[in-house]
């Protein structure tokens, strides 16, 4: 039932860490661990605890369990599918020290102590306490257990406050026109050169002028596409991934793109995102074009609208956002206009 692991900390003395661990029907109904600096006291407070918890009713309070079964329940009666993002985040945590406390002893220290723990960058803390926090809104009101969610309210505040979180960076980075020429010369001799190659250059603008994301490009088909919109299956969002299904306006331009495309499958681009990102990059760097992603070509192609003169509600019907928080990021405006009218790759697209 229990066990004592040596951990070698960093200013080389020996921690020892006992765990204890129950099972019922193959169910984690308790576990708990202390980290000590000798074994022998390891060994002893886990021999009474092993005592303790083998008595008549010492479990038997399954409404105040410890938070890694919270968790695991939060997981497994979730009727929309988690992201992979956040399970991924979620399983991590159960490794964590706080996954061993009872619900009720949970604090604000402790979730700050927990946050001050994870060796990653402020941003990524931001995000592990983002995914914990919705745990704590369903807890109490959805199973009764008693976890706090004033409490991790108040840990969030100390953590921004005091730096230990931030908000992701938000990047303003939008290629040139000389920097967008430079790309499709580059795509266009590749093209010439092997004519059944990936068209990249058909792609790219596609990027900007729809201002659809690289892996929507290729889940889109045909029979999404109506006229001058098209729904974009299962598009992204923090609250509902599978089954966003979002009808999106389309410029005269990316529908012009796509009535050059052949239909020769159900997608309107049958090319996987590995290829385009790979192929992307390794453009970038053979041009010596610094720190350009392909997802700043949606930057491009939003920022554009709002240079044209375009209202939040039309470009809004362009890339699908649903609040003006979320487009104000790519109001970067450099001029008045559209700087694409007349652009030379126009009509080879």
């Amino acid at each position: 039932m229990g066990t004592i692991i040596g951990r070698t900390r960093k200013d080389g003395t020996t921690a020892y860490l006992a765990q204890i661990l129950l099972r019922r029907k193959g169910q984690v109904v308790h576990r708990e661990s202390r980290t000590f600096d000798r074994k022998q006291a390891a060994k002893a407070w886990l021999a009474r605890r092993e005592t303790e918890l083998s008595e008549p009713g010492a479990l038997a309070k399954p409404d105040n369990p410890i938070l890694l079964v919270v968790i695991d329940r939060y997981i497994a009666d979730a009727k929309r599918p988690l992201g992979s993002t956040k399970k991924q985040v979620l399983n991590s945590i159960k490794k964590h020290d706080i996954a061993d406390r009872k619900c009720s002893d949970i604090q604000s220290p402790d979730l700050v102590a927990f946050a001050q723990s994870l060796n990653v960058q402020p941003q990524t803390r931001q995000s592990y306490m983002s995914h914990l926090s919705g745990i704590f809104a369903v807890a109490r009101p959805m199973w009764g257990y008693p976890l706090d969610q004033r409490e991790m309210q108040d840990a969030m505040v100390v953590c921004r406050r005091m730096g230990i979180t931030s908000a992701g960076n938000s990047r303003d980075r939008r290629p040139t026109l000389a920097e967008l020429d430079r790309i499709m010369e580059h795509f266009e001799v590749v093209r010439r050169h092997r004519p059944h190659s990936l068209p990249m250059n058909k792609v790219l603008a596609f990027a900007i002028f729809s201002t659809r994301r690289q892996e929507e490009i290729t889940r889109i088909k045909w029979e999404d596409y109506d006229v001058d919109r098209i729904w974009i299956r299962d598009m992204k969002d923090p609250e509902k991934k599978k089954g966003n299904d979002i009808l999106c306006d389309l410029p005269p331009e990316a529908v012009a793109i796509i009535e050059s495309m052949p239909r020769t499958a159900p997608e309107i681009f049958p090319f996987s995102t590995d290829a385009i990102s790979a192929a992307f990059t390794r453009a970038c760097q053979f041009l010596e074009i610094d720190d350009l992603h392909f997802h700043d070509l949606r930057h491009e192609g939003i920022s554009r609208l709002f240079e044209m003169g375009k209202t939040i509600p039309q470009v809004a019907a362009v890339s699908g956002h649903r609040t003006w928080n979320s487009l104000k990021r790519y109001t970067h405006l450099r001029q008045a206009g559209d700087k694409y009218a007349g652009w030379k790759w126009l009509a080879v697209v």
